[in-house]
């Protein structure tokens, strides 16, 4: 199983992940996330962050602990979620946040990674989101220009890989994966199990291994649930 892409420790992979970054991270919620980088990221300290991600974990959990240890600078997310500590960071001045529709977050990363650098978009026209931002009218209607965005590293999480770094996502866990991914100029990848090159079957890979540049094999994961909720007996 030699590859060149495959690290020995996540310490490794992250180690030139530098002050003031700017990281793309995978999941949603806690589903997906790439939570042993995002640990590794916490012990090595690096700080004054840009983290574009859907959210910010929780407060003890994804990215949440990066939040908690003051290393992220700047969230470009479009939920704050169930992250206290977020809410209270955000309302004291500490942390920069730009809020992003959801669907303009997921088109702006999947832009970047595509090389594109802006789109039009109907979404947040007449609202806060719009203000400082480009206009034009297509047939009528107006539109926001959007940047697409690109980061210096992505983390992301899938379930499969071979050494050659094409990733296979399981079920919901796939979410924005696959679009950061694509918008790292440097993209580590950690995954529960890695294969050698033709076992997987190309129609199921969701990520070609050309986007990936750093493979790291993962165990016993915790894969919490963000908000549990049964029906009463």
């Amino acid at each position: 199983m030699k590859s060149s892409k495959i690290m020995h420790s996540f310490m490794e992979a992250v180690s030139d992940i530098k002050d003031g970054a700017t990281i793309i991270v995978g999941g949603f919620g806690l589903s997906g996330i790439p939570e042993f980088s995002i640990q590794a990221l916490k012990e090595q300290g690096t700080k004054d962050l840009t983290v574009v991600s859907n959210n910010c974990g929780v407060d003890d959990w994804g990215l949440g602990l990066l939040l908690a240890n003051k290393q992220i600078k700047k969230m470009v997310s479009s939920y704050v979620g169930e992250n206290k500590i977020f809410e209270t960071q955000f309302l004291s001045g500490e942390l920069e946040v730009e809020l992003v529709p959801q669907g303009t977050l997921a088109e702006r990363i999947r832009a970047g990674g595509a090389g594109i650098p802006g789109f039009y978009t109907a979404t947040g026209v007449g609202t806060p989101i719009a203000e400082g931002k480009e206009t034009k009218e297509f047939d009528g209607k107006t539109y926001l220009l959007e940047h697409g965005i690109v980061g210096d590293f992505a983390l992301v999480k899938a379930w499969k890989a071979d050494t050659l770094g094409n990733l296979v996502y399981r079920k919901t866990a796939r979410n924005f994966n696959p679009l950061a991914a694509m918008a790292g100029k440097i993209t580590i990848a950690e995954v529960e199990e890695i294969v050698e090159p033709g076992e997987l079957d190309p129609d199921e890979i969701h990520t070609p291994g050309i986007f990936v540049q750093r493979l790291l094999l993962g165990t016993n994961y915790q894969k919490r649930i963000e908000r549990r909720t049964v029906v009463k007996a």
